[in-house]
């Protein structure tokens, strides 16, 4: 599995200290949140941070995670940046297949997120475009919140989906995952796990030896 760690997550008076430990634990994956304080009652991230983390750490891929009413108009603007994955809320736009096609077109992967309260099924239509499905296991929009109940059981449908269909995308979870569910996300089938507060950044032992247990383990 791939430890794509949430940098909103960090401190922000020792953002670039955090970052470096992350990276020196062997994490390969950024997980960034853009939230446009409309979708979801927050704010975080411009565009310009992604774009200096990926001239700083070429070696990282850039995870976007797009909290915005409009994810088309920030396409062309991570592509430049950097982003690798470009992943946003399959309920924000009437238009997935569009914004999937553009996010290609410019050179990224790309996926959707499913928020707590919908239907698994929604990504059918297009789910053969889908370079990853992330799976909101907290509600969006702010740090640090427990799981909600029945996520794992979610997760195991979204894998069933993917067998059925024959699809390729990865499996990301975000939100509320401790250590003792990594064994049973390795079981389902999950890619990528979002390193949180409950699973990297309050451990005893640090960020940067946090991060290198994930990647004995599971890397």
């Amino acid at each position: 599995m791939i430890n794509s760690a949430s940098i909103v997550n960090c401190s922000f008076l020792t953002l670039r200290e955090e970052t470096r430990q992350i990276v020196d634990g062997g994490a390969k994956f950024f997980h960034i949140d853009l939230m446009d304080g409309h979708y979801v009652p927050n704010l975080c991230m411009p565009v310009k941070f992604v774009q200096e983390l990926a001239k700083e750490y070429p070696q990282i891929v850039m995870d976007v995670h797009l909290m915005v009413t409009d994810p088309s108009a920030y396409v062309q603007r991570l592509a430049d940046a950097g982003a690798g994955y470009f992943s946003f809320h399959a309920d924000s736009t009437p238009f997935c297949r569009r914004v999937l096609a553009q996010a290609h077109k410019a050179g990224m992967k790309a996926g959707v997120v499913i928020n707590p309260s919908q239907r698994l099924d929604c990504i059918e239509p297009y789910i053969q475009d889908l370079d990853m499905v992330t799976l909101m296991a907290v509600e969006p929009g702010f740090s640090g919140q427990p799981l909600l109940p029945g996520s794992m059981e979610r997760l195991e449908e979204l894998a069933g989906l993917r067998k059925t269909h024959g699809a390729h995308y990865l499996i990301n979870v975000d939100g509320g995952i401790s250590l003792e569910l990594e064994s049973r996300c390795a079981q389902i089938g999950v890619d990528v796990i979002i390193g949180t507060v409950h699973n990297i950044f309050r451990q005893p032992e640090g960020l940067q030896k946090a991060c290198e247990r994930f990647e004995r383990q599971w890397g």
